[in-house]
């Protein structure tokens, strides 16, 4: 399904594309327009304000018609929230309280519905009306007050952007050659822009592979060379081609190709082989694969391809070609830790990821000291996400109590950590060997305005497992909770067979032990209140979760999303999760965008969502500390009861891992580049501005890096 473009730019830079209009007094519509946006958290630049208002009103009633369900969409404000009571977060009742009344309802006697409960004998969930809403939308808005204002209230600025054309072609440049792996929302969104853009500029290089296949895909339906160094590309293109897996972690069922197709897949392996025959040994890793692909491409058909064909040979086991897995893993049994490390050499990102286990396994000073001496002598051709990688990895090197796992889907593991420790000396001389290149690598010709509540930002070393979103921030990122209130919410639209989603809330101590919880079972606790059960979603559902911060006796929060029953994360039309921060002050409906701070989509197979924790920091002051994890769960009946040992382990994982953020990468440049934290005022020469949100009135010529391209720090 085609993407609106429009959207696409809006969303993921908070830009607008300039207009096409004639020339007009629309002052008093873009007035209106800004307005409307305040509604929603949002608001105009003093740019983009200038250049709507010169612009005739129908122009800007017509740009507002179509930015404002965009902006709607990105906070969720683009469906109704509503709530099983219809006063929350007042005259919420206790749990027991609310089921008596239903049973009353049902069986009409309080005594026999106080002795049913006890008995334990009655299914509350079959009880009629239960998990229905009990009033419309319009009801539950009319009794609540409005939203007080507060200066503590979101306001996300909206700034004037270029054309759509060069907006789309900037926004392509920059995620086809972004060194970040993308999650699969990104993955999309490039795809679509790769194929508007096939004709357009296209970046100097494309780092991740998998984003290599998405364009290679673009560039193979143009005629357009191929972008292929290894057979592996070759295979991925094959996978995507059949709508299979471009990471090759699940198995492709392939299609018949067309004859062109099977001809330039051919001809792309033919070329790589050609050029390196060494790299018939990387076949046997996907022996498998590749039998079931020659068996599309026929390549006894195109005799001139004897090359390629090789390929197909060493994957039927009629030619040898030792894979470089096999040689590494024959020197490492035989001892030859140096030897392995300079084999390694060959393939500079593997040697660095290796690194541990080659030092665990160097046999006193010498074996250590040759290993040392081949990272030394690679450190210069490994790609920057990689060297960032392992600096965080020996940054936890030295805890040595739990080692915490992410795969792509965001499935969190933790596990003891049991690996032989490396000597601090040796930790220190390697963190000084990758920050010494990281600098080297790192080009901000302009000085340095850094916003201080960015520092603690994660770098986006992987999107993968990360949902889309407003204010969505990578895995280990912890951000400033500056309010009373906190306000969870989870809004699910399924698909075709009745499903169930519930939030709760887990409460941990400083221990990470839990002193109770919100949800379903449990309405009431103290300093939170839970909005009630919602069981089906076949027009949307929401549920709610209040805690005042300023009450609660818990040291962190950690809500989460159980798939109770039905269809997954992946199978409903949407869902997301997000919060929203608010004075006890402020009334409003359960659902404010503008006091919305953080939107994500929920994706991924797992069937419990751990998108982010709550903790009270050591000055007091309460923190989030971004989760993006899942659980396998069961496939019915996930309850918050039931995993709370497995969240509570999980979220002490994240919170107590040290994560490389936007402080690492600052302090290397403080080093080389003038810089200085931004007080808020005004920025009056142009600079390389780096925070959560571009500044208004910024100098032209300034560079900007927000949480939407961060990932353009990462050097290659």
């Amino acid at each position: 399904m085609s993407m609106d473009l429009e959207e696409l730019v809006v969303s993921r830079t908070f830009r607008v594309p300039a207009v096409e209009g004639p020339a007009g007094d629309g002052t008093m519509a873009t007035r209106q327009f800004d307005a409307v946006l305040m509604s929603a958290g949002f608001k105009l630049s003093g740019a983009l304000f200038a250049r709507l208002s010169g612009l005739a009103a129908g122009t800007v009633i017509d740009t507002a018609v179509r930015v404002l369900p965009m902006v709607r969409r990105l906070v969720g404000d683009h469906v109704e929230h509503n709530v099983y009571f219809r006063d929350f977060p007042a005259n919420v009742p206790s749990t027991v309280e609310f089921w008596t009344e239903c049973l009353v309802r049902a069986l009409g006697d309080e005594l026999a519905a106080e002795a049913s409960i006890r008995s334990g004998a009655v299914n509350l969930l079959a009880l009629p009306g239960y998990g229905t809403y009990q009033h419309d939308y319009a009801e539950m808005i009319a009794a609540h007050d409005e939203l007080i204002a507060s200066v503590r209230d979101r306001v996300t600025v909206l700034h004037a952007g270029m054309t759509l054309s060069e907006e789309v072609s900037a926004l392509y440049l920059s995620m086809a050659g972004s060194v970040t792996p993308f999650g699969t929302e990104d993955v999309a969104v490039l795809r679509e822009l790769a194929l508007h853009c096939a004709t357009g500029p296209q970046p100097a290089a494309v780092p991740v592979r998998e984003h290599r296949a998405i364009l290679n895909e673009v560039r193979l339906a143009a005629g357009a060379d191929l972008l292929v160094d290894t057979v592996t590309d070759v295979l991925r293109l094959a996978c995507l081609l059949s709508d299979g897996d471009v990471s090759l972690l699940e198995p492709t069922r392939f299609r018949s190709f067309r004859r062109p197709v099977r001809r330039a897949l051919l001809a792309a392996l033919d070329g790589v082989i050609a050029a390196q025959p060494a790299k018939l040994g990387d076949v046997g890793v996907r022996r498998e694969a590749w039998k079931r692909l020659g068996e599309r491409l026929h390549p006894h058909e195109y005799p001139r391809y004897d090359s390629a064909a090789q390929v197909f040979a060493v994957a039927r086991g009629e030619l040898a070609a030792p894979s470089f897995a096999s040689r590494l893993e024959r020197m490492l049994a035989d001892g030859d830790v140096v030897g392995a490390a300079r084999l390694l050499r060959s393939a500079p990102g593997m040697l660095f990821r290796s690194m541990d286990n080659l030092l665990r396994k160097a046999f006193g000073d010498l074996e250590r000291e040759g290993v040392l001496l081949e990272l030394t002598g690679a450190v210069e051709e490994v790609s920057g996400r990689v060297l960032l990688s392992v600096r965080e990895h020996l940054d936890n090197r030295e805890s040595g109590e739990m080692r915490i796992f992410a795969n792509r889907s965001g499935r969190g593991a933790v596990l003891p950590d049991e690996r032989y420790p490396i000597a601090p000396e040796v930790l220190d001389l390697l963190r000084e060997m990758i920050d010494r290149e990281i600098t080297r690598r790192l080009d901000v010709p302009l000085p340095l305005v850094i916003d201080p509540e960015i520092l603690e930002v994660a770098l986006p070393l992987s999107g993968k497992g990360i949902g889309d979103g407003l204010g969505v921030l990578p895995r280990g990122s912890v951000t400033t909770v500056d309010a009373e209130l906190l306000r969870f919410f989870v809004y699910w639209h399924e698909r075709a067979v009745r499903t169930d989603f519930d939030l709760s809330a887990v409460l941990l101590d400083r221990d990470f032990t839990s002193i109770g919880w919100l949800s379903y079972t449990n309405l009431t606790e103290v300093g939170g209140v839970h909005s009630g059960d919602i069981t089906a979603a076949p027009d949307g559902a929401s549920e709610f979760i209040d805690v005042r911060l300023d009450k609660v006796e818990a040291a962190l929060v950690l809500p989460q999303v159980n798939i109770y029953t039905g269809e997954g994360f992946d199978e409903v039309r949407e869902s997301f999760f997000g919060y929203m921060s608010r004075d006890a002050y402020q009334q409003g409906a359960p659902y404010e965008p503008r006091t919305v701070r953080a939107k994500s989509d929920l994706r991924g197979a797992g069937r419990t969502a751990l998108p982010l924790a709550f903790f009270r920091h050591a000055d007091g002051r309460w923190r989030a500390k971004w989760l993006h994890l899942h659980l396998s769960g069961s496939p019915e009946f996930n309850r918050v009861e039931s995993n709370q040992l497995t969240t509570a382990t999980l979220a002490r994982a994240v919170v107590e891992r040290r994560y490389l953020t936007v402080a690492y990468l600052v302090g290397l440049l403080s080093a080389t580049t003038e810089s200085v934290l931004w007080d808020g005022g005004p920025i009056t020469e142009p600079v390389t501005f780096i925070g959560l949100a571009r500044p208004d009135g910024l100098p032209a010529g300034s560079t900007v890096v927000t949480p939407e391209n961060l990932r353009d720090l990462i050097p290659a």
